[in-house]
């Protein structure tokens, strides 16, 4: 492993409360593996990446960095931030605005004493993989949002850290540049093979660039899995809301026949797949991405989870139209179909039993 955590604890202290920001977190990072750590604002996540850092302090737990304990609050070892091997790229860049491209990259090796021309091959090539050789002499108030954050990404990478973290990276740049830099960083990571820790609140995101993603909230892991299991089979109604649009029925179990689960949900009797059973007769949420229902003008030829409804409004989105369809009287659901023909008025709802999730428990929005 290139960072393992171990029973984390982290607290802030405010006039009124206690505030957990890490609560005996612990995970794994592999060797030459990209862990995205996932989470809306407040979750915990920023923290948790600064005191793998060292620039938090922990109150507890134990952290591991290529075998090597840098913290540990029952040995009492503490590790300061430039003795831990790993290299940082922040959100603000946090680039020397007086220096040019080339001394900001070649600052950690500056002060580490490496000699001149190696200093200069090392910067020449680290610019060279991120594209921006070309730059060298510029100052970064000279250079674009995306072009300071490739810059910042190779002075990251020039010292040849085997650990390296990501704090928000893109969240400056615009779209565009943002997607071209997901690609590089993927590209990159893959041909130095370090490993990393990279934290967002996005979820297109963490599921493009994540060898692994882990859902944080309240300063501890919902789920941690590959992004498909994550999207496709979350463990709870609050994973599954934040990794994308839902939409999400409750009820109870009301009939096992042979080979079937029928949740009778705000629908009406919904059939799910024998795979994805719930266990015991407790209420259970039915969760449905809205690219799964099937949207059509005539009904399917089939009688399982179909109901009719009526199209309120679409939105072409260019991948495809998103639909908001009101079904079962006063029940409002989010569809999205790649069918080039727009669908207007009375339509017919279906969704195939595989395309349900069934997870325990009540739904988080309705």
């Amino acid at each position: 492993m290139s960072i393992l955590v171990r029973g984390l604890q982290k607290s802030f202290s405010s006039r009124r409360q206690g505030v957990k920001a890490v609560d005996d977190l612990s995970l794994e990072v592999e060797d030459g593996e990209l862990l995205v750590i996932l989470g809306p604002s407040g979750s915990g996540k920023t923290t948790l990446l600064r005191c793998i850092a060292g620039l938090e302090r922990a109150d507890a737990g134990t952290i591991v960095i290529d075998g090597r304990t840098v913290y540990s609050s029952e040995e009492r070892i503490w590790v300061p931030p430039e003795r831990r091997g790993v290299s940082m790229v922040f959100q603000s860049y946090a680039l020397w605005p007086h220096m040019t491209v080339f001394a900001n990259i070649a600052y950690p090796l500056r002060t580490r004493g490496t000699p001149k021309q190696q200093v200069r091959e090392r910067v020449m090539t680290a610019l060279e993989m991120v594209g921006c050789g070309h730059l060298a002499q510029r100052h970064p108030n000279e250079i674009s949002g995306g072009q300071q954050q490739r810059v910042a990404v190779a002075r990251a990478i020039v010292g040849g850290a085997r650990v390296v973290l990501f704090d928000e990276p893109l969240s400056a740049v615009d779209a565009r540049v943002r997607e071209d830099l997901r690609h590089e960083l993927v590209a990159l990571q893959r041909d130095l093979g370090f490993a990393s820790v990279y934290i967002t609140h996005d979820q297109t995101e963490a599921m493009a660039i994540g060898h692994r993603v882990a859902v944080l909230a309240d300063g501890t892991i919902k789920q941690l899995a590959r992004p498909r299991e994550l999207y496709g089979r979350p463990v709870s109604t609050e994973v599954a809301s934040f990794m994308g649009a839902t939409n999400q029925f409750s009820g109870p179990v009301v009939r096992r026949p042979a080979g079937t689960w029928t949740v009778r949900s705000e629908l009406g009797p919904v059939t799910v797949s024998p795979d994805d059973a719930p266990s015991g007769d407790a209420d259970a949420t039915l969760i449905i991405r809205p690219e799964h229902w099937r949207i059509t003008a005539t009904r399917p030829a089939t009688d399982d989870n179909v109901w009719p409804a009526v199209i309120e409004s679409s939105v072409f989105l260019g991948y495809c139209t998103e639909y908001r369809v009101r079904v079962a009287d006063d029940r409002t659901v989010t569809v999205r179909s790649d069918d080039p023909a727009p669908l207007e008025g009375d339509v017919w709802l279906h969704v195939p039993p595989s395309g349900v999730r069934v997870v325990q428990g009540p739904a988080a929005i309705r």
